[in-house]
């Protein structure tokens, strides 16, 4: 396997990938230089100067993960690294501390006109009184996003003797509080509470624009801003009227709408106390070296068989979210694999239920495994990254339940699949904590190994049944591992069915052979991407 590795990178993420895949150091390239080389790589890892686009995510044909050595990964697209099942991974902890002190270094910057003073004392000037600024004590700071960089920005803030405000949707407001900060529930609310403003969100299509002409408009006049998250979240022309016009008195900007062609930028030739700098967030020695490390890390366990622990586009799969249910995971593939196997018709939806322990976990990463499997069995390239997606663009509904009606397994894992012809159900679970075994086909209960190469076999519950089935199995030199016979639980049951571990495909002639069978309807041969 190869690794491309570009936009000036630490060496250290090199010597990581190279215990599991070849490595080339090539300098930033044009998406047209990126096409031309980028099929011949299993994967690719940029900074920010490097654009992802579609067209080169299409042509990386290889393509299995693409990592970002930062927290953002505006540079890349998303969307169709998903399409194509490309894992998208980011470091989103290696550049806290950086970006963190970043802002405070802008937020301390413009409030004691640090960069005028210093242009004009290097200019032999002694203008002390035309540089008076402000002190941050005792001063409200409003923090827009409380993750990891926002908390760190709010325990500086508070060391200096500043107050709080917080809005953040997705945080509680007993953690706010709990840190010694304001709540607020909208930012109607928190506009105008405060002195300085900072940003720490990502930059979404909420956020785009966050802070416009009619938000400024309602911010304590002579507010003070920081941007050291992403360009667009701050309108650039907005906040260039605001400054001019006295109602923002001072902002300090690292990031940047069109980066890093900022000429058509308006903040460059704005009028007032702006500080400007050049998406220096991340740009420490320490966190240069923490990310190349981080995303390193992830690219090599990803192409040695592994899990990325910061996957931006499969968040259901992260580390602390697959840990507790990861034994589970081949068998809810196999069972949405059979599932699907035994149905007719287009997939209308999927319900899945837990029991058991199971009942008590975030099931989320089972879903998806049950999603790959049933879409594996009708598509091509499916993977945990793309099932998903492919399910939601084919209208599938995927209900999960939870039940405490108790079962005979630590854990049960139960598919209902419903088509536009009928209603299959499979069940999965695990015996003596770590055996796989498919436990229910529809009304059948069975206990068998999920394999390779199955044979479902209903029929009628009379004579020689086996032996008839068993002979045209082994007439066409086909191996038999094990075998299950099961009718449904009534003593009055005149059908049964086999299930049957062989140990090479079935041919459509050999189940058209099986099928003439006097009481036996509708044989299925099934595959199944098992451990064998």
């Amino acid at each position: 396997m190869k690794v491309l590795i570009t936009d000036k990178i630490n060496e250290a993420a090199g010597k990581i990938i190279e215990q599991a895949a070849e490595v080339d150091f090539l300098p930033t390239m044009t998406e047209e230089e990126l096409i031309n080389i980028i099929p011949e790589y299993d994967a690719l890892m940029v900074r920010s100067q490097t654009k992802v686009t579609a067209k080169i995510i299409e042509a990386g044909k290889n393509l299995k993960i693409i990592g970002r050595a930062g927290v953002g990964v505006d540079n890349i697209d998303v969307d169709a690294a998903t399409q194509k099942g490309i894992i998208v991974v980011n470091s989103p902890d290696g550049n806290t501390m950086a970006a963190a002190e970043h802002t405070v270094a802008l937020m301390l910057s413009m409030a004691r006109n640090i960069v005028p003073a210093a242009l004009s004392t290097k200019a032999g000037k002694w203008e002390r009184s035309k540089f008076t600024g402000c002190e941050l004590y005792k001063k409200t700071l409003g923090i827009i996003g409380l993750g990891k960089i926002g908390t760190h920005v709010a325990e500086i803030a508070l060391a200096f003797g500043m107050k709080l405000v917080v809005f953040d949707p997705y945080t509680s407001k007993e953690i706010v509080e709990k840190m010694g900060a304001e709540y607020t529930s909208t930012l109607d609310d928190f506009w105008g509470k405060c002195d300085f403003i900072t940003v720490h969100v990502p930059k979404t299509k909420e956020t785009i624009n966050l802070i416009n002409k009619d938000a400024i408009s309602k911010m304590k006049k002579g507010v003070k801003l920081v941007n050291c998250a992403r360009g667009g979240i701050i309108n650039e022309n907005d906040l260039k009227e605001a400054i001019e016009s006295g109602q923002v008195s001072a902002a300090a900007i690292d990031v940047y709408e069109n980066e890093p062609d900022i000429a058509s930028c308006p903040l460059i030739h704005c009028d007032g106390n702006i500080v400007l700098t050049p998406h220096l967030g991340a740009s420490t020695q320490e966190a240069q070296l923490n990310v190349a490390i981080d995303v390193a890390e992830q690219i090599k366990e990803v192409l040695s068989g592994g899990s990325a622990s910061s996957a931006v586009n499969i968040p259901s799969l992260r580390p602390d979210k697959l840990e507790p249910v990861k034994d589970y995971m081949q068998i809810a593939e196999n069972s949405g694999e059979l599932a699907m196997q035994i149905s007719d018709g287009v997939i209308k939806a999927i319900e899945i239920t837990a029991q058991g322990d199971l009942a008590e976990l975030d099931i989320q990463p089972l879903e998806v495994a049950v999603l790959k499997g049933a879409l594996s069995s009708m598509l091509e390239s499916v993977n945990y990254v793309n099932a998903p997606v492919l399910a939601k663009k084919r209208g599938i509904d995927i209900i999960s339940t939870r039940s405490k009606v108790k079962c005979n397994f630590a854990g049960l894992l139960t598919v209902k699949l419903t088509t536009d012809k009928g209603i299959s159900v499979v069940a999965g679970a695990l015996v003596a904590k770590d055996i796989p075994r498919i436990v229910k086909i529809n009304d059948y209960e069975t206990s068998i190994r999920p394999q390779k190469h199955m044979l479902i076999v209903p029929h009628k519950n009379q004579p020689s049944m086996i032996a008839k089935v068993a002979q045209v199995i082994g007439a066409n030199n086909i191996n038999i591992g094990s075998m299950n016979v099961v009718q449904k639980n009534d003593k009055h049951e005149t059908e049964s069915i086999m299930v049957i571990n062989i140990e090479s495909a079935v041919s459509n002639d050999v189940l058209n052979e099986i099928a003439k069978i006097e009481g036996v309807h509708n044989p299925k041969y099934i595959s199944l991407n098992a451990q064998d």
